[in-house]
């Protein structure tokens, strides 16, 4: 299995370094538009290979999608990151250039390659995408709700004193301010999440969540990248071992949940297909509703592309 991370910035390296460790394939392809910098960061991955005993093959490039060809899967992580006060949206006219340039020369090298798009803003970059692809919906996809969904799970984990690995989570709408966490869908060791935590602190962990992403950037001055990076990684593993993983995932919605042709993050079951199912929960009315607001918003920026 071959695996291609385009975009050996913090958020691509970290991908390409788990994926590397957790050997999920043969072998990782890291590509980068500056000289020299993907050629060295896989050159440290595969160093480390003797201390962390792991085979993957990791191969740096600049810009020569030569050596991609053949991937199986492609992650692509170009593009700017956030600097304080910047909203993910800030960023759509630029990324989008890069982000359609990126996935033309992927479509090109390696024509049925599965590609999870990491750059931002999340949503609307996998329309951009899966327009310029030309490949199914189930063949493009966006990495934003594991991210969230971590984020959710870790500041419950410690308001709660307990492992993070207990926690299960479901999240759904775009990466942003209007994504949309489900308490009734959290359970810790299978409890109702509701059952061990006040309403109003389980509230505020919500709130967090909705601007953890934000919360990182004005402590470091730019975007997360450990998180999004291990984040990417477990959705191709997913793919590359044929999990049949449930993941909350940004996908083109073609009428589920009363949507049609808008990119929203819903829970799916990824598998060697790519995303193999698209899983419809029964929401509620006040879970309707704050869907709705988190696909006008990407509507929105949709449409912003549109007219660029």
């Amino acid at each position: 299995m071959k695996v291609t991370v385009v975009g050996a910035g913090n958020v691509g390296a970290t991908c390409a370094d788990v994926l590397a460790y957790r050997e999920v394939a043969n072998e990782v392809v890291l590509l980068d538009i500056k000289e020299g910098v993907a050629e060295g960061k896989s050159l440290d991955i595969w160093q480390k290979a003797p201390i962390n005993l792991y085979d993957t093959r990791t191969i740096g490039s600049t810009n020569d999608y030569t050596k991609t060809a053949g991937s199986d899967v492609v992650v692509i992580t170009s593009g700017l990151p956030r600097k304080p006060g910047m909203s993910r949206d800030d960023l759509i006219s630029t990324n989008a250039k890069i982000v359609n340039s990126v996935t033309e020369n992927v479509v090109k090298h390696s024509p049925d390659a599965i590609i999870i798009i990491v750059s931002n803003p999340l949503d609307v970059m996998t329309y951009a995408a899966h327009i310029k692809s030309g490949l199914p919906r189930t063949k493009v996809m966006g990495m934003a709700g594991i991210l969230d969904t971590a984020r959710y799970r870790a500041f419950l984990a410690e308001a709660l004193d307990v492992s993070p690995k207990d926690i299960q989570a479901v999240l759904m709408g775009g990466h942003g301010d209007t994504m949309v966490p489900l308490p009734r869908y959290t359970t810790v060791g299978g409890i109702p999440v509701t059952e061990l935590i006040d309403a109003d602190k389980l509230e505020a962990i919500v709130q967090r969540t909705k601007t953890g992403g934000g919360e990182l950037v004005k402590l470091m001055g730019t975007s997360a990248w450990y998180a999004p990076g291990s984040a990417a990684a477990q959705m191709v593993e997913a793919i590359v071992k044929d999990q049949k993983r449930v993941f909350p995932v940004c996908v083109k919605l073609e009428g589920e949940y009363g949507i049609d042709d808008a990119y929203l993050g819903v829970p799916v079951v990824l598998g060697k297909n790519g995303i193999e199912k698209v899983i419809e929960l029964q929401l509620d009315e006040s879970e309707k509703e704050l869907l709705e607001t988190s696909r006008g918003h990407v509507k929105a920026v949709m449409d912003v592309l549109d007219k660029m």
